[in-house]
Order: structure tokens, then C-alpha cells, then sequence
């Protein structure tokens, strides 16, 4: 799998030098398959654009082709002042900056992470957002169907597995990919 990167490198026009000192990356929330459009028309505006694209191989009816598909589907990250919010909110394709009660910022580490590895050409892919404590299921290998909880063990991943009424628990190295987040209401 092939990866790329894609970010414009224009500097909102409109910012006065206060706003230019308080620039912020922010996740902006997305109309379904709109990502590429969105970083578009944030860079047509001045604002801007970071979308990790992911090249892969996508089997057709009649061929096999290769496409660059976002990432982090749903999402774009932008980089602007608050003062600027309006006009990102009003880019077509845009549903919200992301945030809980009010849009919040993206510690620029983690974006020069993305960034990073997206401009490094090696393959990476999305993985969920797993930490330990998590609730999973095993959904590849001789395991697939077990239920528990992720812990790290002597720099391993493991899995929990509970019998709560006589409060023991068995765990059993795991690797990240055979695994997916699931509910604790359904564990």
C-alpha cells in the first residue's frame, strides 16, 4: 500500500498578525466522501489544508485500480485561527470543527506525527484507537469470537479473558490486527 500526502501551504489572507500568531490545527467533520473537496475549497479560501490520503488497490467489476482514498475517512484537518471559524463552517462539504461543546485544538505534535509518516512513503494504514483497559473482539485467527479486555504485559498486548464469578482471569498475547473496539455493554 502506497500512501501520500496531501496539504496546501497558503496562509489565510484575511488574518490580522494577532490571528496569524494564534493558528491551530482542528479536525473538521466532513459530509460522507466529501474529504478531498473540502480540502479544496479550504485551500481556495487561504485556510490551511492537511489530508492524509492512502493509496491502495481496490478491486473493480471488470479491473483491478489503484485509489487514494482519505485516511481518516470523514475528517479533514485544517489549520486556522478561531477568528476564522465562520468561513471554514461555511466551506461546502463541511459539517462542524470537532469538538465537545466548542471546537478544539489538535496539539500540532500530533498532526507533524501524521504528517510525518504520510511524507515518509513508507505503508501504513488506520488502525482503531485501542488503549489499554479497551474492550475488544478477536475477529482474525484460532481465537476469533472471544471477548475481553486489552492489557500490556512485559511490552505485549494481551487479552483479558474474565470469569467473574469466582474472580479470575486468563490472558493470552494477542497481536493488534486480529482485534476490534467493541461496546463493554456487550462484553
Amino acid at each position: 500500500m502506497l500512501n501520500t500526502i496531501q496539504s496546501g501551504s497558503r496562509t489565510p489572507h484575511s488574518l490580522t498578525a494577532d490571528a496569524a500568531v494564534n493558528l491551530h490545527w482542528y479536525a473538521i467533520s466532513t459530509r460522507s466522501r466529501h474529504e478531498k473537496l473540502v480540502r479544496d475549497r479550504l485551500a481556495g479560501i487561504g485556510v490551511e489544508p492537511f489530508l492524509p490520503l492512502v493509496k491502495k488497490l481496490s478491486q473493480w467489476t471488470d479491473r483491478k485500480v489503484w485509489t487514494e482514498s482519505p485516511l481518516f475517512s470523514g475528517y479533514c484537518f485544517a489549520r486556522f485561527s478561531l477568528m476564522n471559524s465562520h468561513a471554514v463552517l461555511q466551506t461546502p462539504g463541511t459539517v462542524r470543527i470537532v469538538g465537545s461543546l466548542i471546537p478544539e485544538s489538535i496539539p500540532d505534535e500530533e498532526v507533524a506525527a501524521i504528517q510525518k509518516l504520510a511524507e515518509s512513503r513508507r505503508a501504513f494504514e488506520r488502525h482503531d484507537y485501542l488503549t489499554e483497559g479497551a474492550w475488544v473482539e478477536v475477529v482474525r485467527g484460532p481465537l476469533t469470537g472471544l471477548r475481553g479486555q486489552l492489557l500490556r504485559k512485559a511490552n505485549q498486548d494481551c487479552l483479558v479473558i474474565r470469569v467473574h464469578l469466582i474472580q479470575q482471569a486468563a490472558t493470552v498475547h494477542i497481536d493488534m490486527s486480529e482485534v476490534q473496539p467493541i461496546n463493554r455493554n456487550l462484553a
